[in-house]
């Protein structure tokens, strides 16, 4: 993508930023583009729809895929408002967007009162070393379905 481009959709990934936070929202919005053209745009819904999942790339990733009617984003790009959080950074490696772009840092934003850094520290911890307990129980139980799905011949692999 040219320039011009990249920063008018950066530009309307930063309006819709603005627009969020009128609306009640987090300050934080994203664009989806693919072959020049957005597929999906919208902003922070957290306290908007009282759900903790629906962070601006989270939901205009639902969108894109909904509207391409693939959970596969190949060929697309993302113009976030902000660097991706850990759940939004896994959620574009998942739909297989190709490129991110983004304004503010993740500093820039922990020092605004949305800090990260305590999940990326979590992550690397050992199970019985995080703040929430991660408890495995009933594995044999488990794996059932995961030796169904092993043996699926018609299944569809993502």
């Amino acid at each position: 993508m040219n320039t011009t481009f990249s920063q008018k959709m950066m530009r309307k990934a930063i309006a819709l930023s603005k627009k969020s936070i009128e609306k009640g929202g987090g300050p934080f919005g994203a664009v989806i583009v693919k072959d020049g053209k957005i597929v999906a745009s919208g902003h922070n819904m957290v306290t908007i729809k009282n759900d903790p999942t629906a962070h601006a790339e989270v939901s205009v990733i639902r969108k894109a895929a909904n509207k391409l009617g693939s959970f596969s984003l190949a060929g697309c790009e993302i113009y976030t408002s902000c660097e991706p959080c850990p759940m939004c950074l896994s959620a574009i490696y998942w739909a297989r967007i190709d490129k991110v772009y983004y304004a503010n840092t993740k500093k820039d934003a922990a020092k605004i009162d949305f800090d990260d850094s305590f999940i990326y520290k979590q992550i690397a911890l050992p199970y019985d070393k995080r703040s929430i307990p991660v408890v495995q129980m009933m594995r044999d139980e488990g794996l059932q379905a995961f030796k169904m799905w092993q043996n699926k011949t018609d299944k569809t692999k993502y």
